[in-house]
């Protein structure tokens, strides 16, 4: 059984919230996560799907404001709401370097230079220990995974599926970071975890990835007009440009007066629990 402590749970929709915490040896630090379970999950396991929050987040924004637990409470889907980095980790750099890099600000990535090699293992803990912990405390159905992300997260969202065919049946994103290495954030980002050589970029950016050749599920991707980072940061059009070269099936919905936030998210998150619920739940 894994060292899982509870740091809280609340009644939610006919299931429970919780927030959770455990040692990662990934990490070398205590990591936090929040777990939903709806009411399906007291008869047996239930399909999990992992939400990615985006820069300056933690476990609880996405499960806090996107509104998500009555669309898995109808559908029985089990969310899992990951921190966003390692906290309290020694490197005055992580607090000093801005809101867009370090503490909270992980990228989902596993750093490579230092000060962030030995605890920016946020990769490895996702996709290699989380796993495992969930399976060992909680009723998920481990080969029924779907992701989804906002932003950083959603950056996170498909770069992950795509540097792990098959690991997941359904993805998502709203407003993703879709070819980090040609924004600010992702050079910023980048350059501190990964180094200056920019070919090694291109391993955690989606639009490259999917241009030589990674493959995903059908994928579905929400995106405000009003976003203030639109045109600066999350560049949606290279990803539509780089789905449409590949043949990668993908649903760009643009939504004209919606901005970056969460009531953006909070609008449009049923129809994407609709859209993982068909994929998980389906053969």
């Amino acid at each position: 059984m894994a060292d899982v402590r509870t740091l809280e749970e609340h009644a939610s929709f006919g299931g429970v919230q919780g927030f959770h915490e455990h040692g990662s040896r990934e990490v070398g630090l205590p990591m936090r996560f929040g777990v939903y379970l709806p009411p399906q999950a007291k008869q047996g396991p239930c399909p999990l799907l992992y939400c990615l929050a985006g820069l300056t987040c933690n476990e609880q924004t996405f499960a806090i404001k996107a509104g998500a637990q009555q669309h898995a409470s109808r559908h029985g889907l089990v969310l899992v709401t990951p921190d966003t980095s390692p906290r309290e980790t020694g490197i005055p750099e992580a607090d000093a370097a801005g809101w867009d890099f370090g503490t909270a600000a992980g990228f989902y990535l596993d750093a490579t230079r230092e000060p962030y090699a030995r605890h920016w293992r946020m990769e490895s803990w996702l996709m290699k220990e989380l796993p495992d912990v969930l399976a060992s405390r909680f009723p998920v159905q481990a080969d029924r995974v779907g992701i989804l992300g906002h932003s950083m997260g959603g950056h996170g969202a498909l770069t992950l599926a795509l540097r792990y065919p098959g690991r997941f049946r359904s993805v998502s994103a709203f407003a993703p970071i879709c070819a980090p290495r040609e924004v600010p954030w992702g050079e910023k980002a980048f350059r501190g975890y990964l180094g200056d050589d920019v070919s090694a970029w291109k391993d955690h950016d989606a639009v490259a990835l999917i241009e030589r050749g990674g493959r995903l599920p059908k994928l579905l991707v929400d995106q405000g007009g009003a976003d203030q980072f639109l045109a600066s940061q999350l560049r949606p059009e290279r990803l539509e440009q780089a789905c449409r070269s590949s043949g990668q099936p993908l649903e760009l919905r643009r939504h004209e007066s919606y901005d970056h936030g969460y009531f953006f998210i909070a609008s449009f998150i049923g129809d994407h629990l609709d859209h993982h619920a068909a994929q998980l739940r389906a053969g």
